[in-house]
């Protein structure tokens, strides 16, 4: 038959040239199961082109993906879970935006916070929506750059996003501290604080262990348990209707501004593509998951302006605002027991965003590891599917850096992100242009039109960032030229892990599907 070119020793089947290029593979792989062999890819593609994200993949859509059949439904994340873990992966709910109130006063404070998901979360959640419904494979936006552009792009853009964590993730479980030390002032003395914050992250890395069930599970709890005082401090504002008005508050020490504030609205509405990394481990992803962006950007909008809102009825001046200040209107509002359940909610909030954040980028270095990029370790994974070792390791950078004292550098922080969302957006319309025909069950409306209006608004949000980061400061000079270095070592690391590995770490062996 000409379909066949050869079999080899190990009984392996090779394609014809003709058939090779064929759009339709399910035929090929009929044919070979049913003679008991393996399809292989085409020997002469280098090791680090048989991706398993951006090789290009021919096949007649279904239903059900590949890779479900491989996997139990019990353990995979439906609907509403995953809109629980997206929501501690952008949110991690109301605190935090106590200093946009500062900066811009309760009008622009609640303009910032209705317009910045219709500029900034709105078209992030489309895109995500699109692609990762057109390619649900392990790693996420990680997969999408590097099969729309290759592998150079898809390591910088994992390299961003892993870079970016050492300035965000390092924080949560020192804001844990934070708010444990307003009730337990002892856990402030010596050392113990960050005992604590290593306590954190091992219990954290330990839920992350026992699956994507586990931490979405935990997600879910954790959100009811957040949300509810401050759905006491919406329910209690307008009995205090301009009450507060010349409430004693301590003095602040905030200096947010205007443009200060709306960097932090944007820092509070970011990372919508961190839950594109577990996407094979989603129930049915192509429809899950631009449900899942919709309702989680509502969700957050709402749980950010409604409080804001609320309060702004009872008249407390706007300079009383500043992070942390969430507790003490919550003590004018409703006593000592509110405060304290605000508290607990803070703690709650830093612990569910740590936990959730840490099951995202632990799929990074497992779909590297798959695709040859980073050695073959890094990809092993327990009978949960969960990547153990690239857990333990991210862990361990990130426990190493509790003892730093990190504020939370937002300027810097959206410096880096936002350029990985800028490739994310930019593969978006590569793929429109390289693939036209790949099947896409959800797809940004307007043709290629709306593909690329749909970056324009994150992208200039990002001007703003870069205007401020000419001023902020960091080890000694400007977040942009901070960031540049930073940017300019995922080039040098990819230049030293080529010629470590040029044909790629996976060399002579073949990756394991992800989809």
């Amino acid at each position: 038959m000409e379909i066949f070119r050869t079999f080899n020793s190990a009984n392996q089947l090779q394609l014809s040239p003709r058939y090779r290029n064929e759009r339709d593979g399910v035929g090929h792989r009929f044919l070979a199961k049913s003679h008991g062999l393996e399809l292989r890819a085409d020997p002469r593609r280098k090791p680090s082109q048989l991706a398993t994200a951006s090789a290009a993949r021919h096949e007649v859509p279904s239903r059900t993906p590949r890779f479900s059949l491989h996997k139990k439904k019990s353990v995979r994340l439906t609907l509403w879970p995953l809109v629980a873990a997206t929501f501690f992966m952008v949110s991690g709910g109301t605190y935090g935006i106590e200093d946009i109130v500062h900066g811009a006063g309760y009008g622009r404070a609640i303009l910032f916070l209705v317009l910045t998901p219709v500029l900034w979360s709105l078209p992030t959640a489309f895109m995500i929506g699109e692609l990762s419904s057109a390619l649900p494979f392990e790693g996420g936006y990680y997969a999408w750059v590097r099969r729309a552009m290759g592998n150079f792009w898809g390591f910088q853009e994992a390299w961003l996003s892993l870079a970016a964590s050492i300035f965000d993730m390092a924080i949560y479980p020192t804001l844990f501290v934070a708010y444990l030390t307003r009730l337990f002032p002892w856990f402030s003395v010596n050392h113990r604080g960050v005992m604590v914050g290593l306590a954190v992250v091992i219990v954290c890395a330990l839920l992350n262990i026992a699956g994507v069930k586990v931490v979405s599970t935990t997600s879910l709890w954790l959100f009811f348990a957040l949300s509810s005082p401050f759905a006491l401090v919406v329910l209690l504002s307008p009995l205090k209707y301009g009450a507060l008005f010349h409430a004693v508050t301590a003095p602040t020490t905030s200096k947010v501004d205007l443009i200060g504030g709306l960097l932090i609205c944007m820092w509070n509405y970011m990372g919508w593509d961190n839950a594109s990394t577990i996407a094979t481990e989603v129930e049915r992803p192509q429809r899950t998951y631009p449900r899942a962006m919709l309702v989680a950007v509502c969700i957050v909008a709402l749980t950010y302006i409604l409080p804001v809102a609320a309060v702004w009825m009872t008249r407390l001046p706007a300079g009383a605002w500043e992070t942390g200040s969430w507790a003490d209107i919550a003590g004018l509002l409703g006593g000592p027991l509110l405060r304290v359940a605000l508290v607990v909610g803070g703690m709650f909030s830093a612990f569910g965003m740590f936990n959730a954040l840490v099951m995202s980028y632990s799929r990074l270095p497992l779909a590297m590891a798959q695709d040859g990029m980073l050695p073959s370790f890094f990809g092993k994974m327990n009978r949960r599917r969960a990547p153990w070792v690239a857990i333990v390791a991210l862990a361990i950078g990130w426990a190493c850096c509790l003892g730093l004292g990190f504020e939370r550098l937002v300027t810097i922080d959206i410096l880096i992100y936002g350029l990985s969302l800028a490739l994310e957006f930019l593969a978006l319309i590569v793929l429109r242009v390289r693939e036209p025909n790949l099947a896409r069950p959800f797809r940004v409306p307007g043709g290629m039109v709306g593909a690329v209006a749909l970056g324009i608004a994150p992208v200039a949000l990002l001007g703003f960032d870069l205007v401020r980061s000419e001023s902020e400061q960091i080890a000694g000079m400007s977040s942009f030229a901070f960031g540049a270095i930073v940017i300019g070592a995922g080039v040098l690391a990819y230049i030293i892990n080529q010629a470590l590995k040029p044909a790629g770490w996976a060399a002579g062996e073949r990756p394991e599907p992800v989809a």
